[in-house]
């Protein structure tokens, strides 16, 4: 590349040689007799022009100084190293705040939660101690209160009753069979007699709650069965002897509930006279029959 060279002043205008005189050449040339330049219109001695022309060879001259210098490689390798540096620099920084910072979290949280101190290894375990009463101002404890034998135990529970189909023969144990139709209730024996109690026939107020009883049986086991009816809410139907035996009766009834039903249950022959009563759902008693002799275990019919 060539270096520029220095500016140099325009060529001297040719006179024109018509029409003019001597002023005229003399205003047309800017310089003088020597061939310098005329004087500036700041100063008369030329002073601006010189300074001017000497700031174009110190141009021209560090023009062709910089040209003659060839600039050397760029250090890559230097600079990329340097940016590596800075980036791990930046790196390990980040990561020890990193660290600091989940310390400081796990710090937090283990003075905020409390350590449950650990029961010694060796040593019997506690024995839990009953709380008792505390006597109050008025001399009572505040101990809890203890059922006395006088109060009545709850009620029991409601026996299921088995609905069965008209005609459906129930297997009732020991030989005996029931079984009910629309007419009422109809058992059989061990010894295959059939037995009926009609429920139409006007001996039994279906208005009103009650229960019938008939009992067949031998020296050692007793069949007892009757007829409940009256009540829609029939519960249970218990069988009771005159020193306290309770026998609990199994139930069937025909399906729509009719409002009447066949209970039967076993008892022994050395039981006595057995009463049934008839119980609602809430225990309630609804009806009973008085106590039957059983002196003769042949046979015996209670009817209302």
């Amino acid at each position: 590349m060539t270096p520029a060279s220095p500016a140099t002043p325009p060529d001297r205008a040719p006179d024109s040689g018509s029409g003019s005189g001597d002023e005229g050449s003399d205003a047309a040339d800017p310089t003088g007799d020597d061939g310098s330049y005329a004087a500036g219109p700041t100063g008369d001695d030329g002073s601006d022009a010189a300074d001017l022309a000497t700031a174009a060879d110190l141009r021209a001259a560090f023009a062709r100084a910089a040209f003659d210098v060839t600039p050397g490689p760029v250090p890559l390798a230097a600079v990329r190293r340097a940016g590596r540096a800075r980036r791990r620099r930046r790196t390990t920084a980040f990561s020890a705040l990193s660290v600091l910072a989940v310390a400081t979290a796990a710090a937090a949280v283990v003075v905020l939660t409390p350590v449950r101190p650990a029961p010694p290894s060796s040593g019997p375990e506690p024995v839990a101690v009953p709380p008792t009463g505390v006597p109050s101002a008025s001399g009572a404890s505040s101990a809890p209160a203890v059922r006395t034998s006088q109060e009545p135990p709850p009620p029991p529970a409601p026996t299921p009753i088995k609905v069965v189909a008209s005609g459906e023969r129930v297997a009732a144990g020991k030989g005996w069979k029931v079984w009910l139709t629309k007419e009422g209730k109809h058992w059989t024996g061990p010894d295959g007699y059939e037995n009926s109690r009609s429920v139409t026939d006007g001996n039994i107020d279906l208005g009103s709650p009650g229960v019938s009883h008939q009992s067949e049986g031998d020296a050692k086991v007793v069949f007892h069965s009757g007829v409940y009816y009256g009540t829609r809410t029939a519960g249970r139907v218990e069988l009771r002897n005159a020193a306290g035996r309770t026998i609990v009766a199994t139930l069937l009834e025909l399906p729509g509930k009719p409002g009447w039903g066949v209970w039967y249950a076993h008892g022994g022959a050395k039981d006595g006279e057995m009463s049934p009563v008839l119980y609602d759902r809430s225990g309630a008693r609804l009806a009973e029959l008085p106590l039957m002799p059983a002196d003769d275990p042949g046979s015996g019919d209670q009817n209302p």
